[in-house]
């Protein structure tokens, strides 16, 4: 069940809603929720499954609160990580009030879309398409045939092309989202941004710059942990574990002479910066755990909420 804040108010008028971003891996999620909340919430990269649990973020607007739930790309597998970041999919389908569903709009329609789509299967909740990456079609007539394919199924009350790197269309998806909420309370307070504790921003950056300036088969072999928090007025102190499965994968991270822990250390510490507002000292240590994605204590502690119990 999406978590709900304590009502703050209810003006008159007032509409207020959770919207669930779903999709199969790649498609774009993040970069649209980052792109409705005007700054940056989810790290993204050009990796599939980057997204690895749900992450809310609520958009203040004049007359309306539009809560987003970013979620893990959409896919079948039998590993543990996979059906975990699954159940998180379907987490997400409970007590919504509207389903965006976005697609890549410069792949054709295959038997995977038909397949991602049926998570939506008996469930109540209307859904829109948002066709995403128009910005790299030249020729938007070739998008009549995609869209054809997607309305034939007769799950999507509309459908709207829209880049999330542009902006194109997110206009109109504010205001068919808006258009679609029910009246209801000021869930958050207007400085409320999302659910998610600065720790685990911090291990998001951390392992941002990891899939950004790694290749190979680190990206998905990675999981960033921070053990240690240290505040004072002026400064951070962050310590945090990169977990990989093999010794050859904690070597390309190291890189030679500690060259690639190096600069992804002092990337993550620069951005952390400035979302924080503080100096930073951080502090990366690799470790190997072997099948650390088939370890449920590991697993878990992916998202906060499962932390507890981590040896």
């Amino acid at each position: 069940m999406a978590a709900r804040g304590e009502p703050v108010s209810t003006p008159k008028g007032y509409v207020s809603g959770f919207v669930s971003i779903l999709g199969r891996p790649n498609v774009g999620k993040s970069t649209l929720l980052n792109a409705f909340l005007g700054r940056k919430l989810a790290i993204v990269s050009d990796k599939p499954q980057t997204t690895r649990t749900r992450i809310q973020g609520v958009l203040h607007l004049d007359g309306g609160q539009i809560i987003f739930l970013d979620t893990p790309g959409i896919l079948q597998s039998e590993s543990l990580i996979h059906k975990r970041m699954m159940k998180e999919v379907r987490a997400a389908l409970d007590g919504l009030d509207l389903v965006l569903f976005v697609a890549d709009a410069t792949e054709p329609f295959t038997d995977k879309d038909r397949e991602a789509i049926r998570v939506l299967d008996g469930v109540d909740t209307p859904a829109l398409l948002l066709l995403n990456k128009i910005d790299l079609v030249r020729n938007k007539a070739d998008l009549l045939p995609l869209m054809d394919e997607y309305r034939r199924l007769e799950r999507f009350e509309e459908l709207i092309p829209v880049s999330a790197l542009t902006g194109e269309g997110l206009d109109e998806v504010r205001q068919a989202v808006l258009a679609r909420l029910p009246e209801g309370p000021q869930y958050y307070p207007e400085d409320y941004l999302t659910d998610q504790p600065e720790r685990f921003f911090a291990a998001e950056i951390i392992r941002e710059k990891v899939l950004q300036e790694t290749r190979q088969e680190v990206p998905h072999a990675v999981l960033v942990l921070v053990e240690r928090w240290e505040e004072t007025p002026r400064l951070i102190k962050i310590g945090a574990v990169i977990y990989v499965e093999r010794e050859g994968q904690k070597a390309i991270l190291i890189g030679a002479q500690g060259s690639m822990l190096k600069k992804i250390g002092t990337l993550a510490r620069q951005e952390l910066e400035f979302l924080l507002g503080r100096k930073v000292y951080l502090e990366l240590f690799v470790k190997v755990r072997p099948k650390w994605r088939e370890d449920p204590a590991l697993v878990n502690a992916i998202d906060w909420r499962g932390r507890e119990g981590l040896s």
